[in-house]
């Protein structure tokens, strides 16, 4: 009894010895690289980020940001997700010469701690639309920055930040250096590294979704959240812009190898460009009348070389290719989402003249002689191989056919062919004067 008596308290403690270091070893803290302008690829990504911090029990996650801003839409939906996180979410703006402007700020302001490297700067918070034309009527821009105005205090006013400075970061577009952020209140802490934010976060009280929590992170281990392929592609292509020049560029492939079968890399290069496009379109805003209307007009261009309309349906598929181009994307709020006419007129110009070219050099080509098959031989020349009365066979095109003439033609002399049926040539004697 004695001897099992010592068993169970030695289990006992070893138990409690495991439970006390597991207590004491600090949890990890995640961190991912957010660069570039803000846009559905880089929203996905930092979203995977928070997924992966939360299913891992993070004590926390940085966000290194560094960006000069981008649309509203994908801003709105970091935002959210920082607000909902079930691990604090820390943004720094880092390395040294790093920025959080226009959509960044919204991000920084969103962080359970807003934490500024040496040399980096933040501000000009200003929306501006990226839509047709990039320009707002006066009643609609004042809409946009009263509405970018009361959601920009709320968030600083909701982390114990300095609401009436992010009202003239998006009033005034002014932007302020690390230093002068931390003395105004717009951000918590100044860091010099990841190790330095650490060490200073260490005992901090954050509320997480209404909890209170203390940041346990002397000591904790970093872990990289690193960027995936499908992430990088999708930043890249993630632009209304480029996913528009996607889809021309497939379009017009595909187009080019319907006229002209077998030549393979038009429709090859056409086929992965649109479905990089397709593959852009799941993450932005699309309005799938502007795809409808694109389509159609690739339908219209391929009937204009079916059908005789006199150039009709060129037009038609050039008016709905512009409405498409137009109608793509849906705009959201002040960031806007679309287009740019710079880009579109002439991509449209462009893609419209390859279009109907492509057309008429298949058209024209349908309408002219047929020069291949036992159609082609009728014109051709060549001559009598035995006497036509009214039967025979002549040489033509390199090969001895079966003829037939209505007049009698002796051997060697030059004939032309009227016609094939069955494989039988028509024939006539040619004289010198024809």
């Amino acid at each position: 009894m004695k001897r099992c008596s010592g068993i169970f308290a030695l289990i006992i403690l070893t138990l409690l010895f495991a439970a006390a270091v597991c207590r004491a070893a600090p949890r990890p803290v995640y961190y991912l690289a957010a660069v570039g302008s803000v846009n559905p690829g880089l929203a996905e990504f930092i979203l995977a980020g928070i997924n992966e911090a939360e299913k891992q029990q993070a004590e926390a996650l940085v966000v290194q940001l560094d960006t000069p801003g981008g649309l509203d839409s994908s801003m709105r939906q970091i935002v959210q997700a920082i607000s909902n996180a079930r691990v604090p979410v820390i943004v720094f703006v880092s390395p040294s010469g790093a920025r959080a402007a226009s959509a960044g700020v919204f991000i920084t302001q969103a962080a359970h701690v807003a934490a500024m490297a040496p040399g980096t700067n933040i501000g000009a918070a200003h929306p501006v639309s990226i839509g047709m034309g990039g320009k707002m009527d006066q009643t609609t821009e004042r809409k946009v920055l009263n509405d970018f105005v009361a959601y920009g205090r709320a968030l600083a006013e909701e982390h114990g930040r300095n609401p009436d400075w992010m009202e003239k970061a998006i009033r005034q577009s002014v932007s302020i250096p690390a230093s002068e952020a931390l003395k105004l209140k717009v951000v918590d802490l100044r860091a010099d590294n990841l190790d330095d934010l650490l060490a200073k976060l260490n005992g901090r009280r954050v509320l997480v979704r209404g909890k209170p929590q203390v940041l346990q992170t002397a000591g904790a281990p970093l872990k990289e959240i690193p960027e995936t392929l499908h992430y990088r592609i999708l930043e890249h292509i993630a632009d209304p812009n480029i996913a528009f020049i996607l889809m021309m560029i497939g379009l017009a492939g595909i187009y080019f190898e319907l006229a002209h079968p077998g030549v393979v890399l038009p429709g090859v290069i056409g086929a992965t460009c649109l479905l990089l496009a397709l593959f852009a379109f799941q993450a932005l805003p699309v309005n799938y009348i502007g795809v409808l209307l694109i389509l159609l007009a690739f339908v219209f261009f391929i009937l204009e070389f079916k059908v005789s309309s006199y150039g009709m349906l060129s037009l038609a598929g050039v008016a709905a290719l512009l409405l498409g181009a137009i109608m793509l994307f849906r705009e959201k709020g002040g960031g806007g989402m679309g287009v740019s006419w710079g880009l579109l007129l002439p991509m449209v110009f462009t893609v419209s003249l390859f279009f109907i070219a492509v057309a008429g050099i298949v058209f024209r080509s349908h309408r002219g002689r047929v020069v291949s098959g036992a159609e082609g031989l009728v014109g051709e020349r060549g001559v009598a191989v035995t006497s036509l009365a009214p039967e025979g066979r002549v040489f033509v095109h390199g090969e001895n056919w079966q003829a037939v003439s209505h007049e009698p033609i002796a051997p060697q002399e030059p004939v032309e062919v009227l016609a094939v049926r069955d494989l039988k040539l028509r024939v006539r004697r040619v004289t010198q004067k024809s």
